[in-house]
C-alpha cells in the first residue's frame, strides 16, 4: 500500500491554513474526493474539517477501517451524518464558527443548502481557488508520482506495433492499448473537476474520424461507440495510410499523465507529415519561450501566431468552428488542475507547476500533433514524458 508520507500532508494542510487565516476563516469543510485524499490520504466517505489553526479533524462515515488504516491524520472520527458535525468539532474544541468555507466551484446547491442549515449561524465562502493554488504547485514527492506515471504510458505506446493491425476496430485498439496501462496499476480513474466533462482514459481517432468534434473540450473528439458516450474510439475500421491517433491519460497511485502520439500502417500523406513537423515546432518554440514567471495565457497566445503563420488558421486545435482555446492544461490528481494555458489566464507559471502542452491539427482526413507532460523548473520546463516523438510506421 503506498501511503503518503505524514511529511507531504502536513506541508499540505500548513500550506492551506495560512490561506484560510489570511482570510479570517474559521476553517473549511472539505468534502470532494481528490481534495480529500490530498490533504488527508484517503477516499472514503468523510467530511474533513480544516481549521485556521490547530489540527484538521477528519469524520468518516465509511469505512473507517479504511480512513484509520490509509490517512495518517493524528484526529480521525466515526460520523453517522453531516448533521452531527457540529458534535464532533465541538468535541474537539472547535465551536461557534463563524466563517466556514467550502468548495464552492463543485458543491450542488442542494448539498450547499444543508450545509447552511448545519451552521445556521456562520457564513459560507468559496475556498476551491485556495485549494488550486496548493495543489497546482507539486512537490518532489509528486513530480516522483508523475514520472513514474509517465513511465507507464511509455511502456503502453511502445506496445502498440506489436498489436496494432490494418482492419482492427478503433474499440479494439482500444482496449489493448488501456490493457497495457491496467496491467500495470491504471485503476481506470480519470478524475476532472470541471462540470459535465466527463472523460474515460483517453481517446483513438484513426483517419476521418479525427475529424469528428465532440462535447468534450477538447481539440479532437472522436465518434465514440455511442450517441450516449460520443467521443474517442468507435466502431470505424482502422484503414492503411492513414493517422492512428493515440491520445490518452495514465493514473498512477493517483496522479495524472497525459500523452499523444502517432502511428501508421503504411504512409501518411506529405499535408500530414507537414502537421505533425510543424507541432513539434510550435512546441519547441514554446518551450524556449516560457520560464518561471511567464503568464499562464503567452503559450497559448503564441502557438495561436505561429500556427496562423504556418496556415492553420482552420485547424489548430480543431477545425473550424470545433476550435478550442488553450495549448495546455495543468495535470495531478485530476486533469484540468492549474494552470490552464489559455487566452486570459495571467497566473505566472511557477517551478514545481506541472502540465500538458498539446498542440494539434485537425482536416477532414484526421487530426495528428503531439502531447507531453512537463514540469516547471526554475530554470525552464522539462519533460515528464520520455517516448520519442516520432511517427511510428508499420508495414
Amino acid at each position: 500500500m503506498n501511503l503518503t508520507p505524514k511529511s507531504e500532508i502536513a506541508t499540505r494542510i500548513s500550506l492551506l491554513q495560512n490561506k484560510l487565516a489570511a482570510k479570517d476563516l474559521d476553517g473549511a469543510i472539505i468534502l470532494l474526493n481528490s481534495d480529500l485524499f490530498y490533504f488527508t490520504g484517503t477516499v472514503q466517505a468523510s467530511y474533513l474539517f480544516m481549521p485556521a489553526s490547530g489540527e484538521p479533524v477528519l469524520m468518516i462515515k465509511k469505512s473507517l477501517r479504511r480512513g484509520k488504516e490509509e490517512s495518517q491524520l493524528k484526529n480521525i472520527e466515526p460520523i453517522k451524518s453531516p448533521k452531527k458535525i457540529p458534535d464532533v468539532l465541538a468535541s474537539f474544541g472547535f465551536t461557534n464558527l463563524r466563517k466556514i468555507g467550502l468548495e464552492l466551484d463543485v458543491l450542488p446547491v442542494n448539498i450547499y443548502q444543508i450545509y447552511q442549515r448545519i451552521f445556521p449561524n456562520a457564513e459560507l465562502f468559496d475556498i476551491s481557488p485556495f485549494i488550486k493554488e496548493v495543489r497546482a504547485v507539486k512537490s518532489p514527492y509528486e513530480i516522483k508520482l508523475l514520472k513514474n506515471t509517465l513511465g507507464v504510458i511509455d511502456q503502453a505506446f511502445l506496445a502498440v506495433p506489436s498489436f496494432l493491425r490494418e482492419g482492427m476496430l478503433e474499440i479494439e485498439l482500444a482496449a489493448l492499448f488501456e490493457g497495457e496501462m491496467r496491467k500495470r496499476g491504471y485503476s481506470g480513474w480519470c478524475k476532472m473537476r470541471s462540470f459535465n466533462q466527463d472523460f474515460f482514459l483517453g481517446n483513438i481517432c484513426t483517419g476521418e474520424s479525427g475529424a469528428c468534434p465532440g462535447y468534450f473540450d477538447g481539440p479532437v473528439g472522436g465518434s465514440g461507440v455511442s450517441v450516449s458516450q460520443p467521443q474517442g474510439a468507435g466502431w470505424k475500421r482502422i484503414k492503411r495510410d492513414e493517422v492512428v491517433y493515440i491520445d490518452y491519460t495514465c493514473v498512477i497511485d493517483g496522479y495524472t499523465g497525459d500523452q499523444t502520439r502517432i502511428f501508421c500502417i503504411g504512409e501518411l500523406s506529405p499535408r500530414m507529415v507537414k502537421a505533425f513537423k510543424d507541432a513539434l515546432i510550435i512546441e519547441a518554440e514554446i518551450l524556449k519561450t516560457i520560464k518561471p514567471g511567464t503568464p499562464a495565457e503567452e503559450p497559448y497566445l503564441l502557438s495561436v501566431k505561429l500556427a496562423e503563420e504556418m496556415g492553420y488558421r482552420d485547424n489548430f486545435m480543431g477545425y473550424q468552428d470545433d476550435q478550442v482555446k488553450f495549448i495546455g492544461h495543468g495535470i495531478g490528481l485530476e486533469l484540468d488542475e492549474w494552470p490552464i494555458l489559455a487566452k486570459g489566464i495571467k497566473t505566472p507559471l511557477v517551478p514545481g507547476m506541472t502540465f500538458a502542452l498539446e498542440p494539434k491539427f485537425v482536416f477532414p482526413e484526421g487530426a495528428i500533433g503531439t502531447e507531453n507532460s512537463f514540469v516547471m523548473t526554475e530554470t525552464g520546463p522539462q519533460y515528464l514524458s520520455i517516448t520519442p516523438e516520432v511517427i511510428t510506421y508499420l508495414k
